[in-house]
């Protein structure tokens, strides 16, 4: 009786110990890929756009679109995916990464972007593709989608922004995260040369050249601003600044990010919220991840999507803004895998 006690006890622990490790083994990064193609494409007289394709060209094809706007893909994004399954296309978009001209805000719009994304679908004679998006990029599928949803099978969204004004204020004025990270708003301020209550306005002369010797300070500190919020477990502020400075993408990301605040991302306001919009997609499968300590882009506007789409499941995570977030990336895998 003993020894078979201890023969059943060992069996559950051994047991417990394989199910835990494949469950944390599913719920981690998948190993790091090389791209199996990389190409360019002339869009316009202006913009060429890179993009690489990552994982089985003859698996289930799913098009990244990364947040920003003008900031490149981070290197881990390919690693959502299982490679085995997947046909990944990852897209620099306009202005950013390795498209070119880099930082160019002409002929860069939302609508530009949009048409980029079905050039490629076109070029590489896929039928149908699932999106993935984050921040910025789930703002672009969520209108590709609307503007060709017969060509989707499904959605997988992070940290969701609608490009409406109470989210623009949210980020860029006194009301918002202003109030959470008072140190890091501080150096976004002191950027301009004297107190203001309209900063997209007044980033705009600075970007512009208006104040004498100020324009990259006010580059810098734009990016800063956002790097300092967009961790569950932020950096020291200095460090943020150090490490901005280092990467150089602040340039072009922050020209790029601002055009489209300014113009509130070429989308009439509450674009997302209106039926004749939100109807087109009502009926596509949709996985949200929305981190609850989301500085960046608040939990409500996530819920409130979520509400207008019957076929979402809303998945709220203990986390920040960032894709890097442990709970999120836990999440996002889970989420493409479960569209395998």
């Amino acid at each position: 009786m003993n020894i078979l006690y201890y023969i059943l006890t060992a069996l559950i622990v051994i047991n417990l110990f394989i199910f835990n490790y494949l469950y944390t083994y599913k719920k981690t990064f998948y190993p790091e890929i090389e791209p199996f193609k990389e190409t360019t494409l002339q869009v316009s007289n202006l913009h060429t756009i890179y993009y690489a394709e990552y994982g089985n060209k003859n698996g289930k094809p799913v098009l990244f679109l990364h947040g920003g706007p003008g900031y490149a893909p981070l290197k881990e994004s390919p690693r959502f995916f299982n490679p085995t399954a997947y046909h990944v296309i990852i897209l620099h978009q306009r202005g950013c990464g390795k498209s070119i001209p880099l930082g160019e805000i002409k002929e860069n719009t939302t609508q530009d972007l949009i048409e980029d994304c079905e050039k490629i679908r076109k070029q590489l004679n896929i039928k149908k593709w699932m999106l993935f998006g984050g921040s910025w990029g789930s703002t672009l599928s969520l209108a590709y989608s609307i503007t060709y949803p017969e060509v989707i099978t499904g959605l997988i969204l992070r940290g969701i922004f609608l490009g409406r004004k109470e989210e623009i204020n949210w980020m860029y004025s006194s009301i918002g995260a202003a109030n959470v990270f008072p140190e890091s708003w501080d150096y976004f301020k002191n950027a301009l040369p004297y107190k203001t209550t309209d900063y997209i306005n007044e980033y705009d002369k600075c970007f512009n050249g208006d104040f004498e010797n100020k324009k990259d300070d006010c580059l810098l500190a734009w990016t800063v601003w956002e790097n300092s919020i967009i961790s569950l477990y932020p950096k020291p502020l200095n460090t943020i600044i150090k490490e901005t400075l280092e990467d150089n993408e602040y340039k072009s990301g922050s020209l790029i990010e601002h055009h489209y605040m300014i113009n509130n991302c070429f989308l009439d306001q509450d674009f997302f919220f209106k039926k004749e919009n939100i109807n087109k997609i009502k009926d596509i499968p949709t996985i949200i991840v929305q981190g609850r300590y989301d500085m960046i882009c608040p939990v409500v506007t996530a819920y409130n999507l979520h509400k207008l789409l019957p076929k979402s499941i809303l998945n709220i995570t203990m986390t920040g803004h960032s894709s890097l977030d442990e709970e999120t990336v836990n999440a996002l895998i889970n989420a493409t895998d479960s569209f395998i």
